[in-house]
Order: C-alpha cells, then sequence, then structure tokens
C-alpha cells in the first residue's frame, strides 16, 4: 500500500459524515517525532508554519515536540499565540500599521519583507522592543537562487515580490536587524536547501557572523522517508556553530505529511463521451491545490488516470465547469454512495476551503488509528457561509 494511505485502510468511511477532512494523530505524532529529533539533535528549533496546517485541535500534541509557530499575518499570530504557545514568528510581504502593531505584541520575532517597510515602521518597532526586549526583528532575503519546481510557489523567480533581493542588502544598514529570514523551497529535500545555503553563505557571510538568528523558512519535506534528514541535521549544527547564531526552520507540510484524507461520496453517475461520477464535494471550494497546483491526489483502490478497467472522470457540485478532480480507474464500476478516500489531504486543505456556490465546509474529523477512535473537530452549515457575506 501507498505510504499515503498506511492506517488509513482501517478506516470506517460509513461512520463519518461527509465530505470530512480525517487527520491521524498517530501519523502527526510521527512527523513530529522525525522533527524533535532534528532539534535535538542539531539545536535548530522547528515551528509549525500555520499556513499549511492550522488545526489547533492538534496543538497539545505538536507543542510537545516542537518549539513553536510561525505566521504570515495578524489572525495566524492570534491563533499561534492563543493555541499553540511556545515562540512566534511572524512574516507578512506587507503590514498595515493596525496590524502590526498589535502584532509586535503577539511575536518574538517580526519579520519584514522590504528595507522600505522596515525603514517605515523602524521607531515603532523599536519602541515595542524597549517594552519586550525579547523582541526581535529580521529582514527575508531572496537569494535569487532558483530551486523551486513549479513556477507559481518559485519566491525566487524574476520579478518576485517576496524578500529583499539579495544583492540589495550587500550595502543595507542593519542597525535593530537581529536575523534574516529565506524561504525558497517547495516539497523538496535537503540539498536544494545546501546549495541555496551556499550562495547566502557566499554573498552575506560576513553578515551573518553580526546575527542572532537564521531562519530558513518552509519548504523542507523533512518527515518524507527519503528525505535525508542526517545531512540536514549535520549542516544546522555547522551552520550555528559557524555563525554562532541560532537557526530555526518552518515545516508546514512536514507536520502533516500523509497525516490527513479526505472523504467523499458519490452522488450521481452519467456518461458524455467518458463515465462522470458527481462527488458531494468540490475541487475548487475544498481541494484547491487541484487546480492552483495543478496536481492530482491519489485515492484508496483507484489508478490515475483513464487507463484501468473501469474509468470515471470525478467532478464536483459546483456551477464551475472546471471543478473537475481527474480521471481514475477503478476495480469496480462506482455507484451511487460510494465513499472515495483522496490522500495527503491534512496540508493546504482546511486552510484554503470557500464557501463558492454555497458549499457546505467539510466538517473536521481527528482520528487515532491506534485504537480507531473519531471525533468531530468541527462541523459547518448555513451560518458559516451566510456570515462570510
Amino acid at each position: 500500500m501507498s505510504e499515503i494511505f498506511r492506517g488509513f485502510d482501517q478506516l470506517d468511511t460509513a461512520q463519518l459524515p461527509t465530505p470530512c477532512y480525517v487527520v491521524d494523530a498517530a501519523r502527526i505524532e510521527q512527523n513530529l517525532q522525525v522533527l524533535s529529533r532534528v532539534e535535538e539533535e542539531s539545536g535548530a528549533k522547528v515551528l509549525l508554519a500555520l499556513k499549511a496546517f492550522s488545526m489547533y485541535h492538534f496543538a497539545p500534541l505538536i507543542m510537545r515536540y516542537l518549539s513553536g509557530t510561525c505566521a504570515s499575518g495578524l489572525h495566524e499570530a492570534k491563533l499561534g499565540r492563543e493555541e499553540f504557545g511556545g515562540e512566534l514568528t511572524t512574516f507578512c510581504a506587507a503590514y498595515k500599521e493596525e496590524d502590526l502593531r498589535e502584532i509586535l505584541l503577539l511575536s518574538n520575532h517580526v519579520i519584514f519583507n522590504s528595507l522600505g517597510q522596515w525603514q517605515q515602521f523602524k521607531p515603532m518597532a523599536l519602541a515595542a522592543q524597549r517594552e519586550k526586549p525579547e523582541l526581535s526583528f529580521g529582514l527575508r532575503v531572496n537569494p535569487q537562487h532558483s530551486e523551486g519546481a513549479v513556477g507559481v510557489y518559485n519566491p525566487c523567480a524574476p520579478c518576485s515580490r517576496l524578500g529583499i533581493p539579495i544583492d540589495q542588502l550587500l550595502d543595507a544598514d542593519f542597525e535593530g536587524i537581529d536575523g534574516l529570514h529565506m524561504h525558497t523551497l517547495c516539497e523538496q529535500d535537503f540539498p536544494p536547501l545546501d546549495r541555496t545555503l551556499a550562495v547566502l553563505e557566499g554573498k552575506l557571510g560576513d553578515r551573518l557572523h553580526r546575527l542572532k538568528w537564521l531562519n530558513l523558512g518552509g519548504g523542507h519535506h523533512i518527515s518524507h522517508k527519503d528525505y535525508q534528514v542526517d545531512d540536514l541535521i549535520l549542516r544546522l549544527r555547522d551552520l550555528q556553530q559557524k555563525y554562532s547564531l541560532q537557526a530555526y526552520v518552518e515545516p508546514g507540510e512536514a507536520i502533516a505529511l500523509n497525516a490527513g484524507v479526505f472523504v467523499t461520496q458519490v452522488l450521481d453517475i452519467s456518461q458524455n463521451n467518458a463515465n462522470l461520477a458527481l462527488l458531494d464535494c468540490s475541487a475548487t471550494c475544498h481541494m484547491p491545490d487541484v487546480l492552483e497546483m495543478p496536481y492530482q491526489p491519489q485515492i484508496l483502490g483507484a489508478t490515475v488516470g483513464a487507463d484501468g478497467k473501469h474509468p470515471f472522470r470525478l467532478g464536483g457540485m459546483t456551477c464551475l465547469a472546471g471543478d473537475v478532480i481527474g480521471d481514475y480507474s477503478f476495480e469496480q464500476p462506482l455507484a451511487i454512495g460510494d465513499r472515495l478516500i483522496f490522500g495527503d489531504m491534512a496540508i493546504y486543505t482546511m486552510v484554503k476551503t470557500t464557501t463558492f456556490n454555497g458549499m457546505a465546509l467539510p466538517s473536521i474529523i481527528a482520528w487515532d488509528s491506534r485504537d480507531n477512535q473519531h471525533t468531530v473537530v468541527r462541523s459547518f452549515g448555513y451560518d458559516n457561509f451566510k456570515s462570510r457575506l
């Protein structure tokens, strides 16, 4: 069985409302144990990137293993402080003054995306630091070294709005700045990070000696079975010793990798040059990365493509013509009422859902494959749709 579905073949979907996300506490903990080892053996600190996985039901479990969270703005910062605790790092591509005032009260590190915003808000930031001495400030650097395989997720692409081009930092005034932040990876292993660090050190090595911390962002697939964890630990350890600073990594996907599934059921079967199955879900509303990245998720017991015994094109309930998940082949023909399990659906799913077309948001289920117990953490209805309008 694919690693994506390990344990989920025991999930009794007949007991669950559909559509729903189901997150396995056992798989979350297995991922956290890998990340905890990185912390313990390297001395670096690992923060959960809330932008990828914000299911605070698991906050007590997560904080048994990690040092804190990182946020992308005020609301994530409030969630990190209220529900998780630990250290909180906040980065935003551009701050509104009223948001930043509150972020400064909540955060340990606040990272600025441009020299212009740092200069604009420097007096406010330093005043907040005088009231809270542990508050620290950093700049996001664009190393201008591209490792990203998917253009839309590549922060080092030409004309990127994310980070200060590294050449602009060579002679910049670092007064009041304690750290640098870079985020250049997406679902990648260790060698791309190693190559990017070499570029950073080659251009800003003299600056690193004068900093207190270096944040290496996210996109690290640390909990993937093929990730070079030992190499990462050694690199982080050497980096910190060389420059006498604290290193941070901010994985989001690695915390919940392969830890969740999405359960949906077949509502209708039809035929139009292909076998069509309509599900009680929506790609655009419930799994938007299928259309945005784009990619085609795996289904337990099916193969991707229309080359198998019983091919079906799966689509959602909305009126959007492009609300199509893709072509799959099954061992048996699909029937109305059948339940399907999509794999690796904890990350970048519930944080991105919408109520387009009045679609109901999927329920959120916490499950534990060790005892087969589940809890409905959240369910949603009409008020969730109406309150957003």
